[in-house]
């Protein structure tokens, strides 16, 4: 039996898994990833801390991206877990605009900071020379602040809008968190301003820094193409392949769910493209960025290594 324990002012988000075999399958699933992401992303932030060696813009790039993650998937994952094993769809006014302001400063931070790891590939591989001068530390912790601060001002605006709007008496966001298309289909007003913006900052945010890391990531395989070593070029294509697959499982479902028009929602497809970008991805970075790279994994050996010595 569900329990809403609605107030007049209480949203309800109508979720995304079934009350069925199938719905406790994906919903134990879910889970899994959402501790293989808590563990991969935690880890990373550790072991870049701990050994001297990963202290390099490169790997200080990759700890903010764990960081952001790590606090990206705790937005959405556990008021949607709660919400199904309790039926307690319920969330308030203030919880809603709280976990809106999270989601989309995490999400434009992400995005932001992907394009600029895109970009110290590209320098690293282009322009090896001048990589110390091009991504000084100072560069680095600069694109590490900006990033965070256009994230958190997007999300402030997009924020106070939706807080701000008047909704009509049906309160039930078809999604599995408060998201602000899902929403401003609940409005009792003209929602167009917010529409454009909501488009404006996915040109910002997703379209153009995905076109700006495809651009930098043609230009490093063309650099590729010049290294002699066999071994060397395979190495290289497959992580730069592998890396522009999870960028693009990030980007575009992102992209297409914000830019489509409110007529065009089909809130099934939303919820399944929104799975993507909110709980896969998170896992899935820590994994492609840092464990198969040889430097990682190297650092991880000696630091199990200084752990277990400690312990004897």
């Amino acid at each position: 039996m569900e329990n809403y324990n609605q107030t007049p002012t209480d949203f309800i988000l109508m979720g995304l898994l079934p009350p069925s075999t199938i719905g406790l399958f994906l919903f134990i699933l879910i889970v899994l990833i959402f501790l293989m992401a808590l563990f991969g992303n935690l880890s990373m932030i550790l072991l870049i801390f701990l050994d001297i060696s990963l202290h390099k813009p490169m790997y200080f790039l990759l700890s903010q991206l764990s960081l952001i993650d790590l606090n990206y998937i705790s937005t959405i994952v556990p008021k949607m877990a709660s919400s199904y094993l309790f039926g307690n769809k319920s969330i308030s006014f203030i919880g809603c605009g709280i976990q809106s302001f999270f989601f989309l400063t995490l999400a434009g931070a992400e995005a932001l900071l992907l394009a600029s790891m895109a970009y110290d590939h590209y320098v690293a591989i282009c322009f090896p020379l001048h990589y110390p001068i091009r991504i000084s530390r100072r560069v680095c912790v600069l694109m590490i602040i900006g990033s965070w601060t256009v994230g958190s001002i997007n999300s402030c605006a997009h924020t106070i809008y939706i807080l701000d709007i008047p909704y009509c008496r049906s309160r039930a966001i078809n999604h599995f968190f408060c998201d602000v298309p899902a929403m401003l289909t609940l409005a009792c007003t003209d929602t167009w301003i917010q529409e454009y913006t909501v488009f404006l900052s996915t040109i910002l945010f997703l379209l153009l820094p995905f076109i700006c890391i495809a651009f930098s990531y043609s230009h490093v395989l063309l650099a590729i193409y010049c290294i002699h070593s066999a071994e060397g070029k395979k190495k290289a294509y497959s992580t730069c392949s592998t890396h522009l697959t999870v960028v693009t499982f990030y980007y575009m479902p992102f992209a297409y769910t914000y830019l489509h028009p409110k007529f065009l929602c089909a809130p099934t497809e939303d919820k399944a493209l929104a799975v993507f970008y909110t709980i896969l991805t998170p896992m899935l970075n820590p994994v492609i960025y840092s464990l198969r790279n040889k430097e990682v994994m190297g650092a991880l050996r000696r630091v199990i290594q200084r752990i277990s010595s400690v312990k004897m």
